[in-house]
């Protein structure tokens, strides 16, 4: 009985980290979209991964585990999340939203949820059950709601930036089907920080090599840098990637990748949440119907199948 209620009670602080990792997503956001418009997006992205992999081994070297002993296996595993998560899914995701408008892209994120359930049910025979269509559909639905009715929101055309976006959606999602049944798996069994260390070392390894190895030239002036823009940097890199992957990838050891995706939704909830109360957007019906279809459809969606 006590392991079930300390069950329980893991699977509540669960969620809690994870809502609260929205909010950092939300307002993190706004950092990024002033970073990516004074430098290189490419060059903002590799270097909020180094600061990540940088604060990981820290954790881990302080949990005196550096580098975690792996088997060929599970080595190979982590570095195709890796590939997918971080390198793929950051070129894929700057080149896109470049290439897109804020509402597209939004919009397009939002499709996490769904394409985690149908990736779920057919790699790990996850229940596709109508309470969690239901769900998605109607998070999704409050998600256009609340991006859809903000001041400048402007649906463009389809383009090949959409795509690129889609695809990021896609190389994150995958990568965190591979990150669930790696740390299910009952020998070997790797915690959220070895995971997610050893993922974002990668992942910044590589993408570093990509920034040396391109053609054009970095295209950061050094002049331009502030002590405000390190300290976003450094924030961005700490809050929304280090410590996000920590609870992300706990949450889906503990949750699963189908309900862990559902909190996608709050991410542009709370960045409407910011907007109106830092930068005096205003505040609609639509808003607050938006919140209210995210609440419901996060509940359908997190209920266990009978």
């Amino acid at each position: 009985m006590s392991g079930q209620v300390d069950a329980n009670a893991g699977i509540a602080a669960t969620r809690w980290l994870l809502l609260t990792t929205m909010a950092v997503w939300g307002a993190n956001l706004s950092v990024v979209k002033l970073l990516i418009s004074q430098f290189d997006t490419m060059a903002v992205a590799t270097a909020r991964m180094v600061v990540a992999g940088l604060a990981l081994a820290a954790v881990l070297l302080h949990r005196h585990a550096l580098w975690p002993r792996l088997a060929p296996r599970q080595a190979l595993t982590l570095l195709g999340c890796a590939v997918l998560m971080v390198y793929l899914n950051q070129i894929f995701f700057t080149e896109g939203v470049a290439r897109t408008t804020a509402a597209n892209a939004e919009l397009i994120i939002a499709l996490n949820p769904l394409v985690s359930a149908l990736l779920a049910a057919l790699w790990l025979g996850d229940r596709l059950t109508p309470a969690r269509v239901a769900g998605v559909a109607l998070g999704f639905g409050g998600v256009a709601m609340v991006v859809l009715n903000r001041p400048g929101a402007a649906l463009g055309s389809g383009s090949l930036g959409d795509l690129l976006v889609l695809c990021s959606v896609v190389t994150w999602v995958c990568g965190g089907v591979l990150v669930q049944r790696q740390m299910q798996q009952p020998q070997g069994q790797l915690g959220a920080v070895q995971v997610s260390g050893v993922i974002h070392l990668f992942g910044a390894l590589m993408l570093v090599a990509h920034m040396v190895l391109r053609p054009q030239p970095l295209g950061v002036d050094f002049a331009r840098v502030t002590a405000g823009h390190v300290l976003m940097l450094a924030l961005s890199g700490l809050l929304a990637t280090a410590m996000g992957a920590l609870v992300w990838n706990r949450a889906l050891s503990t949750l699963g990748v189908a309900r862990t995706a559902l909190y996608v939704y709050w991410v542009p909830i709370f960045g409407v949440g910011f907007a109106v109360a830092l930068l005096g957007e205003p505040l609609t019906g639509w808003h607050l119907g938006g919140l209210a279809a995210v609440l419901g459809g996060t509940w359908l969606g997190m209920r266990q199948p009978r």
